[in-house]
Formats: structure tokens, C-alpha cells, sequence
């Protein structure tokens, strides 16, 4: 199996996001990192979508999520030719005795400080997946409170947007008729 992130522009609507998440659900698809959220289209939002599947089912799954009204557009993005980053909070346990260790790798790995208490450090730290991995694996041994990590957002290099020349009129719904 391969990764693979798409990049699905949707109609910003009730239910858009279960219809489609429920597509990747009855193939049996797990859906790895899902973030949706506004772009600069008020009347359109951005779905981010890593999936782990063979590319032939995959092809399956998009010609279906092509199929449904409310998706504009769907591109499959390339690690090579586009960003990808995620957010990571993480509470670490940091006393007086190992503080300034903590916070030479939070310096290390150009995260920030965002939280202190007198027994703990909350740490914003924004990158690719192996980078909040690797930062993870070197805090563990001070001990992790808590963490919560973001779905990955992603996008093209280059000046070309996935909006360009794409987008169909959305239909607005007509006046109710006069009584």
C-alpha cells in the first residue's frame, strides 16, 4: 500500500464532509489525516485527505467522489511538487531539574513555547510528520502529559492554484415564491 493526499475542493455545506469521508468508509479505506477548512472562497472549503490504499482502488474512489454534487474538484498531490504540514501541541513534564533541557530542544527543533507551569511546558511545534515524530521521540523521555496533533494540510508549489479554471458556478437556491 502508498500514501497518497488529496487535495478535495467542496462546496461549503452541511454534511459535504460525512458524504465523503463515508466513501473512503464503505471501501474500507482507514482515512490516516483528514483537515477541512475554509480557502478563498467563502461559498468553498478545502478537504485535505491521506489515504493508505493501492492506486487502483484509489482511482475507484475518486471517480465516485467526482460523482457527488457538491465536489468540485479533486487533485492527488505529489510529495515532490507540493507542502505538507501538521500541528502538534504537546504538554511536556519540565521541573526546575530539566527545564533548560526541554527548552534547548524546543530550540533545537524551531518549536515554541506556548504554555508554562511550574511542573510543565506546552510546545507548538508546526512541520512534516517525520520532524513532529523525531521531536516527539526525543520528549518522551522527560514525559508527555498530552499531546494533540492536526490533520496534515497540504498544498502545490508554484504559483498555480487548484482554484484556477476550475470552478463551476455553485447554484444559490431560488427566492421562495411570493404567497
Amino acid at each position: 500500500m502508498t500514501t497518497h493526499t488529496l487535495s478535495v475542493l467542496v462546496e461549503n455545506k452541511p454534511g459535504v464532509l460525512a458524504r465523503v469521508a463515508g466513501l473512503f468508509s464503505r471501501r474500507g479505506f482507514n482515512i490516516e489525516s483528514l483537515a477541512v477548512g475554509p480557502t478563498e472562497h467563502s461559498e468553498i472549503s478545502r478537504m485535505t485527505i491521506v489515504v493508505s490504499v493501492e492506486q487502483s482502488p484509489l482511482e475507484q474512489v475518486t471517480k465516485q467522489l467526482n460523482k457527488l454534487v457538491e465536489v468540485i474538484k479533486i487533485v492527488e498531490l505529489d510529495p515532490g511538487q507540493s507542502v505538507a504540514r501538521e500541528l502538534l501541541l504537546v504538554k511536556v513534564k519540565a521541573d526546575a531539574s530539566t527545564r533548560g533541557q526541554v527548552l534547548e530542544v524546543v530550540q533545537l527543533f524551531r518549536a515554541k513555547v506556548v504554555d508554562v507551569a511550574t511542573d510543565a511546558v506546552t510546545v507548538q511545534i508546526v512541520g512534516n510528520t517525520d520532524k513532529l515524530a523525531d521531536f516527539l521521540r526525543v520528549v518522551e523521555p522527560f514525559g508527555v502529559r498530552e499531546l494533540v496533533q492536526s490533520g496534515m494540510v497540504a498544498i502545490g508549489r508554484g504559483s498555480r492554484s487548484i482554484t484556477e479554471r476550475t470552478l463551476r458556478p455553485i447554484p444559490t437556491p431560488a427566492p421562495p415564491a411570493a404567497v
